[in-house]
């Protein structure tokens, strides 16, 4: 296909995107889907600045082609992150979870691509006011941390792209060629996918959590959290207590405590399925088996072009 918007902003050959998640994309999984023409994100937000440091490094060696990192702004030490990512060349940057306008001027200054996810319309026109190259806009089916607002991917996607000029990336409820067509006829220039991602070789996800991805169901997750920051979980025990607490109208203070430290590396890293965090979007309920990425991206892009000339000949 003609390379699209996203294509020659990223300098990739699909406009398909791993997504930078905590504890599942490091640079083995970030470097597989580059290497199989999509865009790959190192996540950071489970990194210390050294360790970012690594796999970045450990990327560039892996592949040749445009790859990027993403930032949660929450993240406290972030003026760290920041200047590794400056000292190592990183040329693609999306950023999250806080205010696009701290980062965007000095991250453009320095030459590098940023993209914002966002979660409503509102926020995609702060991002385009801010100056970013194009923006994430993810549905709430999504996992790890969300909106609020639980819009829709596809109620948010035609709203966002009616509302602002630049690029929009889709995310949420996408892991197949099929839902990849729908996000472009809601006016997606690309889509971006992390549920789909984690059930691979690559991912660095615990063996447990991958499995229990498998066998995940329609209901199974669910956004919880909503006091601190939202985040869709797979229902377990840690789950039921954080839903119990929120039932009985807990104080942030108490949610904050239960949620303690380490919760998501407890359970998409350690594998703890019980006492763990397992952040994974509802589309979990249609994964099926553990595959390589390049598999993924050769599979979703090819079921992508086949949709597209069967709703072709519809018309014709």
């Amino acid at each position: 296909m003609t390379k699209n918007t996203i294509c020659r902003l990223f300098n990739i050959e699909k406009p398909i995107i791993q997504a930078g998640m905590i504890w599942c994309s490091g640079w083995e999984l970030t470097s597989a889907v580059s290497n199989a023409g999509g865009l790959g994100l190192i996540g950071s937000g489970s990194m210390y600045p050294e360790v970012l440091r690594t796999h970045i490094q450990k990327c560039k060696a892996a592949t040749s082609k445009p790859f990027g990192v993403n930032v949660p702004l929450l993240y406290p030490n972030i003026e760290e992150l920041m200047k590794v990512i400056f000292e190592e060349g990183v040329k693609i940057v999306f950023t999250s979870a806080g205010n696009p306008k701290t980062w965007t001027n000095t991250l453009k200054g320095k030459g590098i691509t940023v993209v914002h996810v966002v979660s409503a319309v509102k926020f995609a026109i702060k991002c385009e006011e801010a100056g970013v190259d194009a923006v994430v806009a993810e549905g709430f089916e999504a996992g790890g941390h969300n909106g609020r607002e639980e819009i829709t991917t596809m109620v948010l996607i035609p709203q966002v792209r009616k509302a602002i000029k630049i690029p929009v990336i889709a995310a949420g409820g996408i892991a197949s060629g099929i839902q990849m067509a729908a996000a472009f006829a809601l006016g997606a220039d690309a889509v971006q996918i992390g549920s789909r991602f984690v059930a691979t070789p690559e991912s660095s996800a615990h063996q447990n959590f991958k499995e229990a991805i498998l066998i995940a169901k329609e209901g199974d997750t669910q956004l919880t959290l909503k006091q601190l920051t939202p985040v869709r979980l797979i229902k377990n025990k840690f789950f039921n207590e954080v839903n119990e607490a929120e039932k009985r109208g807990a104080s942030v203070e108490e949610l904050a405590q239960l949620l303690g430290r380490a919760r998501a590396k407890k359970g998409m890293f350690e594998g703890d399925l019980n006492e763990g965090e397992l952040e994974i979007g509802q589309v979990s309920a249609a994964i099926k088996e553990i595959k390589p990425a390049a598999e993924i991206v050769e599979e979703i892009f090819t079921e992508f072009k086949v949709t597209l000339l069967s709703l072709t000949s519809i018309t014709n």
